[in-house]
């Protein structure tokens, strides 16, 4: 498998489970402690040697560009006000060799068809794709983990985790052969199955690493679930022509796509922040014991 330098971010989403705050406001640029969820994902692709962002975008998603634009008067003022540190953290939104790109998903037709969006640009590379709303937090970036593995056995390769079987039917679900390190042949993908109706609960995680025949698939495909193209149908006919390997990320992943994932997420990087981590276990703590009394 070629270098692999594109990611797709599809995030032209409404965020609606999160209304009224994404009214006005993408869900990808709502914080977690101080930083975007988007950022997180940015800098996740940038671990794995990723240098072109590529950002499928909708109607009110104009501060995700902004976020990731130079703000010249921004870094004036805390420059002149000798605010060095915050300069730094300002300056470093953008990873040093990071090109962003936008791309406009005029109509709502699915994930499928958000990364279709991207065909222009990727042209015939292997790309990732991220999506901002699977906020996991690991030693090694997942997004890295995956592109080095998928580098080394030459497979397209898909994020999954084991969830309860009651929840499969939330998901695309892989049926795959024996797990070996982590990674497994994928034998069989579905999305959002019927519960009961397939003996795996190995659910596909907003990570990707795919290969340009993808996009011929996409192009081709009926409308699906909900009457979108669904990146999983694309997928399940790649898989009729190429290996594709599952792989069980290492790493703690957060819905924030869900409410109380999102308050998990902001609990758990608020107890492991540099500056805050001490007071707020300890405001924590005092929650904890005040509503025991």
């Amino acid at each position: 498998m070629r270098r692999i330098t594109k990611a797709v971010f599809p995030v032209a989403g409404l965020g609606t489970r999160f209304l009224p705050a994404t009214k006005a406001s993408p869900k990808e640029m709502m914080p977690v402690v101080d930083k975007p969820l988007i950022q997180y994902a940015v800098e996740e692709a940038a671990s794995a040697g990723i240098t072109h962002m590529i950002f499928i975008t909708g109607r009110n998603k104009r501060a995700i560009e902004d976020h990731f634009d130079k703000a010249y008067e921004l870094e004036t003022e805390l420059e002149l006000r000798h605010r060095t540190e915050l300069l730094e953290q300002v300056q470093s939104i953008t990873p040093r060799g990071i090109n962003c790109i936008y791309i406009r998903q005029t109509e709502a037709l699915g994930l499928g068809h958000a990364v279709l969006c991207a065909a222009p640009v990727v042209g015939e590379e292997p790309f990732a794709v991220l999506l901002a709303d699977d906020l996991i937090d690991a030693d090694v970036p997942v997004m890295k983990q995956m592109v080095d593995r998928a580098t080394a056995t030459d497979c397209a390769m898909i994020g999954v985790m084991n969830v309860p079987p009651a929840d499969t039917a939330l998901y695309g679900i892989v049926e795959t052969g024996p797990m070996t390190e982590r990674a497994a042949p994928i034998t069989r993908i579905v999305e959002k199955p019927k519960t009961g109706t397939t003996p795996s609960t190995l659910a596909v995680i907003g990570r990707y690493v795919l290969t340009p025949r993808l996009f011929h698939h996409l192009r081709t495909l009926p409308p699906g679930a909900g009457g979108e193209i669904q990146l999983t149908d694309g997928i399940a006919r790649l898989l009729t022509e190429q290996r594709i390997l599952a792989y069980a990320f290492e790493g703690r992943r957060y819905d924030c796509g869900s409410k109380l994932g999102y308050l998990e997420a902001t609990v758990d990087f608020g107890l492991k922040h540099p500056d805050l981590a001490e007071d707020f276990a300890a405001f924590l703590r005092r929650r904890g014991e005040a509503s025991h009394r």
